[in-house]
């Protein structure tokens, strides 16, 4: 039985012979363009970002999202006042064992000032010890994480709406 031909390999071949035939050389992928910002500079900006959760790909995707906006305002001469709010099952972030990487990127933001406040409702309601969180103090538990969101958006924090 004959090997099936690969589609993709033979657009790609014939697009390259296309493009040696009428000397046209492919370019390559385009230079980085700067950003411009359409507004004011960024100043203070203050987002609380609810973490409910159990998915690890949504908490890497929250987690880089904050750390990459803390590296970028500070390119642009702003502050990031960044709190994390866990509650329902976005608790589990904070269970030990955790993986490596997600430690130290918690660790890497709480250095940079982010706060990781925790429901004590979802304590309760899952029955856990908060000893037993990855660098959990008591000062870090909140009420009601819910409320805690409401809180803050009532009192000028916007809310990352992605969960």
């Amino acid at each position: 039985m004959k090997n099936p031909v690969n589609i993709r390999t033979l657009f790609a071949a014939a697009g390259l012979a296309t493009a040696l035939a009428t000397g046209y050389a492919p370019t390559a992928m385009a230079d980085y363009v700067k950003p411009v910002i359409h507004h004011a500079p960024f100043g203070t900006v203050r987002m609380v970002v609810p973490i409910t959760s159990a998915d690890p790909a949504v908490w890497a995707f929250k987690l880089r999202n904050i750390a990459n906006s803390e590296k970028g305002i500070k390119a642009w001469k702003g502050k990031l006042q960044a709190q994390v709010v866990l509650y329902g099952p976005g608790l589990r972030l904070l269970e030990e064992p955790m993986e490596p990487a997600l430690q130290a990127t918690v660790d890497q933001l709480r250095k940079q000032g982010v706060r990781f406040d925790i429901c004590n409702n979802t304590l309760k309601g899952m029955n856990l010890d908060w000893h037993t969180l990855y660098g959990v103090r008591e000062a870090d538990i909140v009420p009601s994480g819910f409320l805690e969101v409401a809180w803050l958006a009532n009192h000028g924090w916007a809310v990352d709406p992605m969960n």
